[in-house]
């Protein structure tokens, strides 16, 4: 895991990139933040590059693929799977069965968008000091 690597994230709604990019400067972490609005761009990138994120903030219900396939397809991929990058789930809705089915695929987390400004800025801070403190084997 790359600390000091870009938070990816998959989201297609313009507002909610708006938002975000507001709340990551706001949290002022030197992290660069980027944004793909669909999982195919996501994936190319991370095949393609040679940073390693951070992290990926990924929103379920996107055009082109999900985010349950991104997933899959980055799970069985062994180059990616070396690089060791948390996946997150990032979305406005869950039910029973998404949760299950995303933690059965390895997911590092299920979270689901706060309304206010306030709490999605506490849910980001959360994940981003939780993932800053965690080891990963790639450390090692």
């Amino acid at each position: 895991m790359n600390k000091n690597g870009p938070v990816v994230v998959i989201e297609d709604d313009k507002d909610d990139q708006e938002i975000l990019s507001e709340i990551f400067v706001k949290l002022g972490y030197d992290n660069k933040i980027v944004f793909f609005e669909d999982g195919n761009t996501a994936l190319d990138y991370l095949n393609k590059t040679d940073v390693i994120p951070f992290l990926i903030l990924s929103d379920i219900n996107m055009p082109k693929i999900n985010g349950f396939e991104l997933r899959a397809k980055i799970h069985t991929n062994e180059l990616l799977q070396l690089k060791c990058i948390p996946y997150l789930f990032f979305t406005t809705g869950a039910d029973k069965k998404s949760v299950i089915d995303a933690y059965s695929m390895s997911v590092q987390g299920f979270f689901v968008k706060p309304n206010s400004f306030e709490k999605l800025e506490s849910t980001i801070r959360i994940i981003m000091e939780y993932w800053k403190e965690c080891i990963a084997p790639s450390e090692y």
